[in-house]
């Protein structure tokens, strides 16, 4: 969802849309519509992208990666733990009491469960550890 989904979109949407201001016919809807959804697309998913971080946690710590540097933040700055229930992905937000190098929000994806509109057992599990950390 980082860096492969993203890059798919750019380079195969891209494609199609050069193809059609230099190959398209009149079946085909304008080109101006398909390059406006490429760079509108191309937008959303590089922000969605660049914000999603890989977490791990132990008994006393988070540990937050952007894929290229990782940084360790106390379980006790955990102010609160959110999730989007309506996204397909769940992602869940890490609330910070302090900002971190990363910022006071940590966003991330957990392992994919199959349970539509219900919380991700992560986020009990990562208010559990906060609030045992106060």
């Amino acid at each position: 969802m980082k860096f492969i989904f993203p890059a798919l979109w750019i380079l195969l949407l891209g494609v199609s849309t050069i193809r059609l201001f230099f190959w398209g016919d009149i079946r085909t809807p304008p080109p101006w519509i398909f390059l406006f959804f490429w760079i509108a697309g191309s937008a959303l998913w590089l922000f969605d992208a660049e914000r999603l971080k890989y977490v791990s946690v132990d008994d006393d710590f988070l540990y937050v990666s952007n894929y290229f540097r990782e940084i360790v933040i106390p379980l006790q700055d955990i102010y609160d733990v959110t999730e989007n229930v309506w996204l397909k992905i769940h992602p869940v937000t890490v609330h910070l009491k302090h900002p971190s190098e990363f910022g006071d929000k940590i966003v991330f994806m957990p392992k994919t469960r199959f349970s539509f509109f219900s919380s991700h057992p992560v986020v009990k599990e990562l208010k559990r550890l906060a609030k045992s950390h106060k």
